[in-house]
Order: structure tokens, then sequence, then C-alpha cells
């Protein structure tokens, strides 16, 4: 019989794919050196790891059957032969494929992918799912069920596009949400096997010897010896509840400041707290922190930047009722800050464009600030749409406090309002237009009787249609919500007048139409192109008020 985690299944079920793999390795072992290289997708990461370019990490994996190991692109060690190298996607598909990860390079701590937020298909949508911890709440019935697929198809198409099926690929997530707690907190080792998703301490030290060669205690004391590794206290609070701090690292270039600086610019009294610009009068560090809702109950948490240019990363400092939530965090954070996105090539692309040059060259490393509650930024975008920021702030923060879930984590006095709570008592709170009121209160009761989901592991396309179909939203809302939540990167809201002034003020055509077909050249990241005219805009309201103040303050002529 299958329980809701879908774990009786997967002895045999990992056992297929590991046979299904194996052949497909014993098939690529057959090409030889010259037959491998003519093929460009192979060429081109073979040339990236001879090269040691780290601008690769956390996009491929390299496996090397004469050793055994597999390994980022970066890794220092000798470069293997071609006819001893596979190239996969995923640390699951090394698994499967009998690999160990390589001790020197940990191949998994670095960003992730940004293939999954690139790609809008359904390995995509079920990557962006098991990381939010899907097979660890529902098991891979439900994980199948939210991506409308039975699970054996579902297991068909991740195995034979990312060489590993959704239990191999939960099973590797959770390996490395419990190297990254090892590495970063004094957590007992115990403890780190149930946070990080494991059913058992049996299956925990299996997992992690199978897959590093090593017993969970060596992984901490080679993490303590080398540099650059955070190493936060856990504090046990109340019954299992836990504060940590955590390194995550970004792909470089970061442009971190100017992402929690859009985040704090909306930060709601009560629920979320900032500090602004590069450093604060006492030199504290930009920081964001807010509370949030978490599958195990409510959570605070707290960034800021940290490491170099070169590895840039951000400090999560997070209070937790249950520490089962920590995985979903992580991806949440990530997703949040957009952590995992190949900016060098983003950057490249957009560079090319002549009016968007200068403004690259200014701020590289450009981020789409993402999302950690999808509900909430439904209603952020709706309340928000064509008035200014500070009062969009303003009516999100009565709301808030008039109907959001009290709670006392982190500092913060309020959750952000279930759809349920806005559906129900929403008409007394909200002030406006009685159009956009029913839109808003429309919108709660689709979410809360479940005619509308919006999450993760939505396709672009599918939520789009069914926003579209809700009355009262429109084009911009819909494309705004697929930005923040889903992460798509070719999203450019024409619609926006802050955007097209932006764009105004870069020699771009500012009506809708021109605009969208100026744009079409920076498709697939017309989301980051958007960053930038938005950018353009905020520059020029401070030069206005620069220049306001200024007149102030200039002395007016002399009497005759």
């Amino acid at each position: 019989m299958t329980n809701t985690t879908g774990r009786p299944q997967q002895r045999s079920t990992e056992a297929g794919s590991r046979r299904s793999t194996q052949r497909r390795r014993t098939a690529e072992e057959r090409r030889t050196s010259e037959e491998r290289l003519a093929d460009p997708v192979f060429a081109q990461r073979y040339r990236a790891m001879s090269a040691r370019d780290s601008r690769f990490d956390g996009q491929f994996i390299t496996g090397v059957h004469s050793t055994g190991i597999y390994c980022r692109p970066s890794c220092p060690a000798v470069t293997p032969k071609a006819d001893n190298v596979t190239f996969y996607l995923t640390a699951a598909a090394a698994h499967e494929a009998g690999l160990r990860a390589c001790k020197r390079c940990l191949p998994d701590a670095v960003p992730g992918s940004p293939e999954w937020n690139v790609r809008d298909d359904l390995a995509a949508r079920a990557m962006r799912l098991i990381a939010d911890g899907t097979v660890e709440r529902e098991g891979v019935p439900g994980l199948a069920h939210r991506l409308g697929y039975t699970p054996r198809h579902l297991g068909r198409v991740l195995t034979s596009e990312l060489g590993a099926g959704p239990l191999a690929l939960a099973r590797a997530h959770r390996a490395q949400t419990a190297r990254l707690l090892l590495a970063g907190t004094d957590m007992p080792i115990t403890d780190v096997a149930f946070a990080a998703g494991f059913s058992s301490v049996r299956q925990f030290n299996e997992t992690m010897a199978d897959v590093y060669h090593v017993a969970p205690g060596a992984i901490r004391a080679s993490a303590r010896r080398r540099p650059g590794i955070a190493h936060g206290p856990l504090t046990p609070g109340a019954a299992n509840a836990s504060s940590l701090r955590l390194r995550l690292p970004a792909r470089a270039p970061f442009d971190g400041a100017r992402v929690l600086a859009f985040l704090g610019a909306r930060a709601i009294a009560g629920m979320e707290a900032a500090v602004g610009g590069t450093s604060d009068a006492d030199g504290a560090l930009p920081s964001y922190s807010r509370a949030l809702r978490l599958p195990h109950g409510p959570a605070a948490l707290r960034l800021t930047l940290s490491g170099d240019a070169d590895a840039p990363a951000v400090e999560c400092e997070a209070d937790l009722s249950d520490m089962a939530d920590l995985a979903p965090l992580v991806a949440r954070v990530r997703r949040l800050l957009d952590l995992d996105a190949d900016a060098e090539a983003i950057d490249t692309a957009l560079a090319a464009d002549p009016a968007l040059a200068a403004s690259v060259a200014a701020t590289p490393g450009i981020r789409v600030p993402g999302a950690v509650d999808p509900e909430e930024i439904l209603f952020r975008a709706l309340i928000g749409q064509q008035i200014s920021v500070p009062a969009a702030r303003t009516a999100l923060a009565r709301l808030t406090e008039a109907l959001g879930e009290p709670v006392s984590v982190g500092g913060f006095t309020r959750l952000f309002p279930t759809s349920t709570a806005i559906a129900e008592h929403g008409r007394d709170v909200l002030r406006g237009p009685g159009k956009r009121i029913d839109a808003i209160v429309g919108a709660a009761t689709a979410l809360a009787d479940g005619s509308l989901v919006i999450d993760v592991g939505e396709s672009r396309a599918e939520l789009e249609e069914r926003l579209l179909a809700l009355p009262g939203i429109g084009a911009w809302t819909a494309g705004y919500v697929a930005l923040r939540v889903l992460g798509s990167p070719d999203v450019l809201l024409t619609g926006d007048l802050a955007l097209r002034q932006g764009a105004a003020r870069l020699g771009l055509p500012d009506d809708p139409k021109l605009l969208a077909a100026r744009g079409a050249s920076w498709s697939p990241w017309r989301s980051y192109a958007g960053m930038h005219l938005w950018q353009s805009a905020h520059a020029a309201q401070q030069e206005a008020k620069a220049a306001r103040a200024a007149a102030r303050v200039a002395p007016g002529p002399r009497a005759a």
C-alpha cells in the first residue's frame, strides 16, 4: 500500500531508474572522444570544465567514470579525458549513475541551476516543487497531482530529461540540505536528519554515505576547516522551534543591495522591516527582514549581504516554528532574491543593445525579486496597481493590521492575511474604487475555494490564463504575478507607466506597442531588461527630487 510519502515504492522505483540510467551511460561510454566532442553541447561543457570556469557551477555536473566521482565545472582536479566524462543536469542523475560527490570541490555547495526558471516545461515545474519540499509533505502522488499528471508519467519524463525520477531528485535535495546544515550550524546530527526531510536517522546515514562517501560528522569537521564557510549557532527555543544562521551562495555578479532595496521600499509595517542603502549611518549593512507562513508554522527571517564580488552570498538568519520547514525556507529565499540567475549571460545579452549598455555596466548582476508567498504577490499587485509605492504600502499595512494573523516571531506581530480572511472581511477594510475592491475580493474567493491556484508548479501560460479569466484582472497584473511568483525571465510589462518612463529616459520608445516590438530582441531576458527600465525611472525620480530640494534652498533674486 502506498502512503502519502510515496516511500514504500522507493526501492523498486529507484532501482528501475538506475537500470535505465545505466543503459544510457553505457551507450554514452561507447562513443569515442571525437564523437563526443562533435556534439556542440558536450563540446561547450567540456571547454568550460577544462577552463575551470566557475560561471558554469550549478548549471551542469561533470561525472568522471574513471574515478567514480562527480564535480562542479570549476573543480581544480586534473581535467579528465573526454572518453571518461558524462555531463548531468542534476546531482541525482550522477547518483543514479553510481557516482559520488567530489570531496575537494563540493559540487552541491554552489548556486542552483538557473534552468528551472528559464524553462517552463514539466521537468522545470517539478524541480521547483521538489526544491520546495513537496515530495516530503505530499509524496510523489501529491507532486504528480499538483502538476496534473500520473506518477508514472511524471517519473518517465523526469528520468528521460533529468536522468533521475522524483524520489531520487528529492533524495538528492535532502542530502544537499543536510550538507548545508552540517556545514553551517551546530545543530545535533540527529536533528539535521529530520530537518533535512529524512524519515529516519538510518536513512539519513545511508544516504549521506552513498552520496558523499563519508559520515555526517566528517562533513561537519571538513567544513570547519574550510575558509569562507559560515558556521552559525543553533539556538533552541520553544518546542520544535529553533533559530539558525546559514550562508546561501549567489551566482556572480550579484546586485544584492538593489534587490534588498526593492523589497525594503515595499515593506509592510508589522510584517516586514528593512535597512536601506549600501550602509547605514552606524555602519550597518543593508538588510531585509520579514515574517512569513511556512508549511509547519510561522517563521521570521533576516537577510544581509556577505561574500565578495567573485563569490557573493547572503546570510540568512531564521526563526522557525519547526525545523522541517528549513528546506522550503531556503528554496523560497533563493527564489525571493533570484540567487541562481545566470547573471553573466543576462548582462552580456542585454548589453548588446546600446540603449541598455550603460545601465548594465552601472548595475551588473541585476535581479528580478521573487516571492515567499505566491498569494501575497497577487494581492500586492491588485492593491498597488495605478497608485504610488508609498500609497500601496499604507493600504497593505492597513489590511495586514486588520486581517493578518497575529504572531510573535522575530519581533514581528502579523502575517499577511490569508485569502479566506480577505474573502470574508476584505470589504470592511479595503478602500478605493468599487471595481478594484470587487476584483480583490473575487480573487481571494477563488483562492479560498480552490478554483484558483498560484504556486511555483504552475506554467506561465496556465497561470496567466486563469488570472485573466477573473473579473478586474488584466495583462499587467497577470504578467507581474508570473514575473514574481514563477521567476519567469521573459516578461516585459509594457503597460507599466513607470517602466515606460524609464524607457523614454534611455532613449527607447514609450509607446506600449513600440516598446514591445523594440524589446523583442531582449528575449529571453525581458524581465531583467524591465528591471533596468524601472531602475532608470527610479533614477529620474531621485534626480527630480534633488532638483526640487536644490530649488528650495537656492537664494532668490536680489531687490533692485
